[in-house]
């Protein structure tokens, strides 16, 4: 089903598609087809449910011996749990471990006024916010040629390892969460190397006239405070990103772990939103990557080990959702009543028409480099087996009693091969 709604939304020259230039209801259709693929993935899943158990090897044994026959008099019930962003957290973990903690936290947000995005526009006279397709092809390929870059020692020199997620904004577009190891001989060691990849200041405009222009346009925050303090950033009365920030002469950490970044009362502003803003109000950025990519790119230090797994947590938190209870009302009594005799709770999350579009083009929303392989361990005939409520208690151990595990036949593998010991 979704390699054939991919088909038919493709463009085509000699068409003239009318679903395209639907505006919001283009929208309407991207989300309510990706639904429509999830639900028959989850039905098929579910389906089985009901069939399905599990119990360790042993246990199946031990039943034999007693004399019991069927498998549906064992086992438990195999209930799919939902540890997918648990497992990426702890692949990220694994690579931090084997490589010590990442330095350097990115942060891309797709452009609007990328010049890809105003060919289209112009053309078809269709908002980009209107066209996710267009969105997601572009943001896909600035995402491609960036994580080239990186892995080449374009900006940061070689890498030794990364991994990003992609996440969307309640209006649609996506942004990308990016975790960089660098090369032992480039580690962020000290301040001045700090200072060269990451700048909280803006530029002089007469030597540098087209980076002040671009840090101008994506790399300010505000006006926010008591300067406009109707910000969607304000919180109780202050900013949640904690601009504007203090005029400081040097790079330092806070004992959190937290870079404070040089921002020197030079008096170069800019005016947004009638106000002067200076160097208190500049998100961190690398001037390089700022100029390439033309778009707002936050660069951040973090190599410390009080916030590393906050990190890891934020970029595989995954989508926004809330939990809903279905229940009608009644005309006389104006009391709800619960449907089912049990409530029907449904796990719902935010699914907008850019993720929606993002995953029928099957692109990925995790990735990580160089790959985790994940080692499930268990003690001697203590593995874990799947089975069907049809199947005997005999069939199931003729399949499974001489099946290796990935376990066993690692254990193996060191046993046997001796260049294998050194492997972890």
């Amino acid at each position: 089903m979704r390699e054939f709604i991919c088909f038919r939304l493709q463009m085509r020259e000699d068409e003239d598609s009318i679903i395209h230039k639907s505006r919001r209801l283009f929208q309407q259709f991207v989300v309510v087809s990706f639904s429509m693929i999830e639900s028959h993935r989850l039905y098929e899943i579910r389906k089985k449910q009901s069939t399905i158990r599990g119990e360790v090897l042993q246990g199946i044994e031990e039943a034999m011996r007693r004399g019991d026959t069927e498998a549906s008099s064992i086992g438990t019930r195999v209930i799919l749990p939902s540890s997918y962003m648990f497992n990426n957290c702890q692949d990220a973990m694994a690579i931090c471990k084997h490589f010590g903690y990442p330095d350097l936290f990115l942060t891309l947000t797709c452009n609007p006024n990328w010049p890809e995005f105003q060919r289209y526009t112009n053309r078809d006279q269709v908002p980009i916010a209107d066209r996710p397709d267009i969105a997601c092809r572009v943001f896909h390929a600035k995402m491609k040629c960036l994580l080239n870059d990186l892995k080449n020692g374009v900006f940061f020199g070689p890498l030794n390892a990364g991994m990003y997620t992609i996440e969307f904004q309640k209006r649609g577009l996506p942004h990308a969460h990016i975790l960089l190891w660098l090369d032992g001989r480039n580690r962020l060691q000290n301040i001045e190397i700090v200072d060269e990849l990451i700048c909280a200041e803006l530029p002089n405009p007469m030597k540098f006239p087209h980076l002040y222009s671009v840090v101008s346009k994506y790399m300010i925050h505000g006006p926010c405070g008591r300067v406009r303090p109707t910000s969607p950033c304000m919180k109780d009365g202050r900013c949640s990103k904690f601009y504007p920030k203090q005029f400081v002469n040097y790079t330092s950490f806070d004992e959190d772990g937290y870079p404070i970044y040089k921002r020197r009362d030079i008096g170069v502003t800019v005016k947004s939103h009638g106000v002067d803003l200076d160097n208190r109000f500049v998100v961190p950025y690398n001037p390089l990557l700022l100029m390439k990519y033309q778009a707002h790119i936050n660069l951040e230090f973090c190599n410390k080990s009080n916030v590393i797994k906050y990190l890891f947590k934020y970029i595989n938190k995954g989508p926004d959702r809330v939990t809903a209870t279905i229940s009608h009302s009644t005309e006389t009594t104006h009391s709800f009543e619960v449907v089912d005799e049990i409530k029907q709770y449904y796990d719902c999350r935010y699914l907008s028409p850019c993720e929606s579009m993002w995953r029928i083009f099957a692109y990925e929303i995790h990735h990580r480099w160089p790959p985790v392989q994940r080692l499930r361990f268990h003690l001697p005939n203590q593995q874990h087996v799947v089975f069907d409520d049809h199947d005997t208690i005999g069939s199931v151990l003729i399949r499974n009693r001489d099946l290796m595990t990935m376990f066993t036949a690692w254990m193996m593998a060191n046993r046997t091969y001796v260049e294998g010991r050194n492997e972890h």
